[in-house]
């Protein structure tokens, strides 16, 4: 754990103050990948999630409108802050207590929920993750890029993260969809996304899968070269996860496939 708070800003993706209030539905809290904004990632998946919940999402530092946070962080800290910002939620809007709060992230955020998933007493009743895994590369290529980034800025990922991201004839059918997520990551704050870079190149939960507290629900996207199928199988062998691979997709599975990504949330999560 890093000395540093840090904080997040939600933001009401679906549904109104008073739905927070009256809990008439669950809340579902988002979280984005790396270099994307969460209200671009998940806003093709809004319409089929708006019906069940009332939707929450949060900005990694210096992403989408998040303000930038240059100072060393942990993943970890990511998990605090999500917890605080459900508890900021409860304070203001007076959640009901047995309302059910679930948590769902792509790549980093992703590593989030799998970390909330190991916390007996968190919130969250159901966590999702979504291309990601309990170790995403390795240290070095993450210094690499942290370095690479804070010097030469965001606009040095777009081209890799293009081939990354989508899967093969993606671009082509949804250069919209695309255009806005490649967008999100050119405006990127270069020393916040340096800092999540160093913070991903520290994380490793391979050997803390046992401790899963949670009903835990793991997407891959079958043609994710970033987090496979194959990078989830030790999650997939603990008691209370489940996994589920997403044909045609890549790694930005809210925005490839919004309406299966949907299904397979609403599937899951329930109280």
């Amino acid at each position: 754990m890093s000395e540093s708070v840090l904080t997040l800003t939600p933001q009401l993706l679906a549904g109104t103050p008073d739905d927070l209030r009256s809990g008439s539905r669950p809340v579902l809290v988002l979280g984005p990948s790396l270099g994307t904004s969460v209200s671009v990632l998940w806003g093709p998946s809004l319409a089929h999630l708006e019906d069940r919940f009332t939707v929450i999402g949060w900005d990694l530092p210096g992403h989408g409108e998040a303000e930038p946070f240059t100072e060393r962080f942990e993943i970890d800290d990511i998990a605090d802050a999500v917890e605080s910002l459900v508890a900021d939620l409860h304070t203001a809007h007076g959640l009901p207590n047995d309302l059910p709060v679930y948590a769902a992230g792509v790549s980093i955020a992703g590593t989030v929920s799998l970390m909330l998933s190991l916390r007996p007493s968190t919130r969250f009743t159901r966590l999702v993750a979504l291309c990601t895994a309990a170790k995403i590369g390795d240290p070095q290529m993450w210094a690499e890029r942290a370095e690479l980034v804070s010097s030469a800025g965001t606009p040095t990922m777009v081209e890799g993260s293009a081939k990354r991201w989508f899967a093969p004839g993606f671009m082509a059918k949804h250069p919209a969809v695309v255009t806005s997520l490649l967008d999100s990551l050119q405006h990127t704050d270069r020393h916040s996304y340096a800092q999540a870079c160093r913070a991903l190149g520290r994380y490793d939960l391979t050997t803390e899968l046992d401790g899963i507290a949670r009903p835990l629900l793991v997407i891959s996207g079958a043609e994710d070269p970033v987090a496979p199928p194959s990078a989830v199988q030790d999650i997939a062998d603990t008691g209370l996860a489940t996994t589920a691979v997403l044909d045609g997709v890549a790694h930005q599975a809210p925005a490839e496939a919004p309406e299966a990504t949907a299904g397979l949330l609403k599937e899951f999560l329930h109280d």
